[in-house]
């Protein structure tokens, strides 16, 4: 089977795949003078997020006022696909890392920049390592000043729209009393294709925090669905707003 790539998406995986091992490298370098500090994952997700305009895309971000002020936290965030990449990573804020699953280590250069930026691996196949990471995140939040990222679904959603939420990351903010921030990302499934030159527009907004403590006599899964129907409502306005915009040309 004759699998044809165009020379703009040639050159685009090509330049990818170089600027990624550079990244990699130089950030596993630069992170071993200070390994696991937690400013290190907003740091390299940016440097990921600068590869939109390769890819033909404009990210528009859209972040509250009161954004740098938050206190500690839990970000919640739609996972689409692996272009979150290049679009979510643009609004992770310092002193943030990210919740992901152990298996991201075997990826070759990034697994162990992945590790050394201080994000936290997880087994999700387990149960009892999954109850451990609760109690290690409230732990954190009570040390330092840090913040997670989580995706809430557990896995891609590959166009399936916003998937059932899982309560892992309610159940932390609820024991450590952060507050949650969700995020959510317009639609990117079937949206970016290598061998086009202009692929749109992306818009990524960061919500207003959601008081946890108000949830305290609620089940948790009261707030997982509170904050689920909140992010599903925004992703349908964000859906029309781009839509609308690229019809009329106003990217």
């Amino acid at each position: 089977m004759i699998i044809e790539v165009g020379m703009l998406a040639l050159f685009r995986i090509v330049t990818v795949v170089i600027y990624s091992i550079l990244v990699c490298v130089v950030g596993c370098i630069w992170c071993l003078f200070s390994p696991r500090h937690p400013n290190h994952v907003a740091r390299f997700g940016h440097m990921f997020g600068r590869l939109s305009p390769l890819f033909g895309v404009k990210v528009e971000l859209r972040l509250p006022p009161e954004a740098a002020s938050f206190p500690n936290a839990i970000y919640i965030a739609n996972h689409q696909n692996n272009y979150d990449m290049i679009t979510a990573a643009n609004i992770v804020q310092p002193n943030t890392v990210t919740v992901g699953k152990k298996s991201l280590l075997w990826i070759p250069f990034f697994g162990l920049l992945y590790w050394l930026t201080g994000n936290l691996l997880i087994d999700r196949n387990n149960r009892t390592k999954a109850h451990g990471t609760i109690e290690l995140i409230v732990e954190q939040f009570k040390k330092k000043t840090i913040s997670f990222w989580m995706f809430p679904e557990g896995t891609r959603s590959r166009g399936r729209g916003l998937l059932p939420f899982k309560t892992g990351a309610f159940h932390a903010a609820v024991a450590a009393g952060v507050p949650i921030i969700p995020v959510v990302v317009s639609n990117t499934h079937d949206k970016i294709k290598l061998n086009r030159r202009n692929n749109g527009l992306v818009i990524v907004e960061m919500m207003p925090a959601v008081d946890t403590s108000a949830f305290e006599k609620e089940s948790v899964r009261k707030l997982a669905t509170h904050c689920r129907e909140l992010m599903s409502a925004r992703l349908d306005a964000l859906n029309a707003e781009v839509a609308q915009r690229e019809t009329n040309g106003n990217v």
